[in-house]
């Protein structure tokens, strides 16, 4: 797929199994829980954990019950731990193929700044963003067109691209708005896999892409 870019391009993003696979950071936070709470020999802990929650049973219920640890102590470990995740492959290589022909790029995520900021920092592409919107500091979460109005007054431009994976709220505004809208498709690991539920004119973006080596910046 072919995206011509120039000076007036914005090309935004989702974040969560859009740039990386969200799943691989509740396993980075269940890891860093499982060091901390067994430091000696955490790897049982971690396969524990991991079982549980492939078994839909609630983890934290089960460590509150073993260990001397709190709920909200768990939930605070886990959203502002230092994530050891990564980029999809072909993602570097898109937006740096982007800046290569000055375009901008954004990124509009929901959840908290801290951890979603951690996130971005962590993939080592925050020298790459222009404009980050991110719905705890914005008041509002998509599909609200607030958050990609937000965008286009922050990041001037006659061509605006949204690529991201949930059909459930990602699309609705960018359609709206007359943005070009692209969905990665559910690689099979998202946490989010209901788009059979929304594959109606409202909800579906103008394209799909299985990863980003189908792009081609132009």
């Amino acid at each position: 797929m072919d995206i011509k870019i120039d000076e007036n391009s914005v090309i935004v993003f989702d974040l969560d199994d859009t740039l990386y696979n969200e799943l691989d950071y509740l396993l980075s936070a269940y890891k860093s829980i499982a060091q901390r709470l067994e430091q000696d020999n955490w790897k049982p802990l971690y396969a524990t954990m991991i079982s549980l929650y492939r078994s839909k049973k609630n983890v934290f219920d089960y460590l509150v019950s073993k260990y001397s640890i709190k709920h909200n102590e768990l939930i605070d470990a886990y959203r502002y731990h230092k994530p050891d995740i990564k980029l999809f492959e072909g993602v570097q290589e898109v937006m740096n193929a982007i800046k290569s022909k000055q375009g901008k790029i954004g990124i509009i995520t929901d959840g908290r700044t801290k951890t979603q900021m951690a996130k971005i920092e962590s993939l080592g592409i925050t020298s790459l963003i222009d404009k980050i919107i991110i719905s705890e500091n914005l008041g509002t979460e998509k599909p609200d067109t607030n958050n990609y109005k937000a965008i286009e007054e922050a990041i001037e431009g006659n061509d605006y691209w949204y690529i991201a994976d949930n059909l459930k709220k990602d699309f609705v505004s960018p359609n709206d708005l007359g943005w070009h809208s692209i969905a990665l498709i559910d690689n099979g690991k998202n946490i989010h896999f209901q788009a059979s539920e929304f594959m109606n004119s409202t909800h579906t973006p103008n394209y799909y892409i299985t990863d980003y080596k189908e792009l081609n910046i132009l």
